[in-house]
């Protein structure tokens, strides 16, 4: 399933529970911009949303589209190697060693 940029924005604005003019702030942009954008109603540049994003704490990454169902069975298995067994006997994922490292960084328990 594919979301739109202002889909994942919004998304990822509320998941941090920041409103738009705290997601502004942050990124040096105005409120309306990033009202505008969640909504549609206008196309950002690539720099924008990189802008953007970071503020939320993420980074973008431009997939090939020939790779783009690999790396969506990626996510989706939650960083799971093929074949790699589930359950509680499993060894942790990419996704849980990334966590785990940041928690680590900031001096959180995991």
């Amino acid at each position: 399933m594919s979301i739109s940029w202002a889909q994942a924005l919004r998304e990822a604005r509320r998941a941090r529970g920041l409103s738009q003019a705290e997601l502004a702030e942050r990124a040096g942009l105005s409120r309306m911009t990033v009202q505008k954008l969640e909504a549609g109603a206008i196309d950002a540049r690539v720099s924008t949303m990189d802008v953007l994003f970071r503020a939320l704490g993420l980074e973008l990454a431009v997939v090939p589209t020939a790779l783009k169902p690999a790396v969506d069975a990626f996510l989706a298995s939650g960083g799971r190697i093929v074949a790699q067994p589930a359950g509680v006997g499993a060894p942790p994922s990419i996704v849980d060693l990334v966590v785990q490292g940041d928690a680590a960084r900031r001096g959180r328990p995991t």
